[in-house]
């Protein structure tokens, strides 16, 4: 098997296309996947979008050595290939693999443009990194490439060496589910949701001091002694302060999905 410096997939005997390693591939997006999880969880919870940004960086430099040079020599790639270097690989086509990987970087590259460059915070930004999070997630957890199954609507030679031999085999019998195995997912949301609405119920620690803080946010504040107000020239709002009240207007979008706390906080206003 070959793989100079310069090549998109190893070159193996037995296929008719240049292949990579499956186990490798779903190793490095699980990699990823779990850092653009911390990134996005800093930016949701706390409005803390540098995480987001470096990780952009990282992505994007990554995808470019895998597009450009070789998947081989990808930071991401390399640690997912020495964490299954145990495991016998799986080949499966390069062609689909570079097609759905150009989809990422695209999204990299419009990920860059907005957060890195401009600062652009909005909905944009949440579909794009949802996105990309859902494709990691689902080569990562089920090995299924959402990217390569566009592949064949845009290519005339049609995708091989497909992971699982979904595509060799299209019309493979699959697993059904019965009535008893539905029963049991059934049961189980139920009982999730049972355990939950009990955990709330009971409180905690957490809890009580939530509940404090509502029942202090909510308790009429006591009047304070004032001094005497003593007569003064209103004073015209300055521009800085217009600026920065035009600034922190929330939008008609954020309020209308319920977003109206998180965009200032993602926007740094009080």
């Amino acid at each position: 098997m070959t793989s100079p410096l310069f090549q998109f997939g190893q070159r193996h005997p037995d296929y008719p296309v240049p292949v990579l390693n499956e186990r490798a591939v779903r190793a490095s997006a699980g990699i990823l996947f779990f850092f653009a999880m911390i990134a996005f969880m800093n930016a949701w919870l706390i409005g803390n979008f540098q995480p987001t940004r470096v990780f952009v960086v990282v992505f994007l430099t990554d995808f470019s050595i895998r597009l450009f040079i070789n998947p081989l020599w990808a930071p991401s790639m390399i640690l997912g290939q020495w964490a299954v270097a145990r495991q016998e690989p799986e080949w499966v086509g390069a062609p689909q693999k570079r097609f759905a990987w150009g989809v990422g970087f695209v999204l990299a590259l419009a990920m860059l443009y907005l957060m890195v460059l401009n600062n652009v915070i909005g909905p944009i930004n949440l579909l794009v990194c949802g996105l990309c999070l859902t494709l990691m997630f689902f080569e990562a957890a089920f090995g299924i490439c959402l990217g390569c199954k566009l592949y064949n609507l845009f290519n005339k030679d049609q995708a091989q060496l497909c992971p699982g031999g979904v595509c060799a085999v299209p019309n493979a019998p699959r697993a059904k589910m019965n009535v008893a195995q539905v029963a049991v997912v059934l049961a189980f949301a139920g009982l999730t949701a049972t355990v939950a609405q009990a955990v709330y119920r009971s409180g905690g620690p957490g809890a009580q001091s939530t509940a404090a803080g509502q029942a202090a946010a909510s308790a009429p504040a006591r009047p304070s002694p004032q001094p005497a107000p003593t007569a003064s020239p209103a004073l015209p709002a300055s521009p800085v302060a217009a600026a920065e009240a035009e600034r922190c207007t929330v939008p008609a979008f954020a309020k209308a999905i319920g977003h109206e706390d998180k965009w200032k906080l993602h926007n740094n206003c009080n």
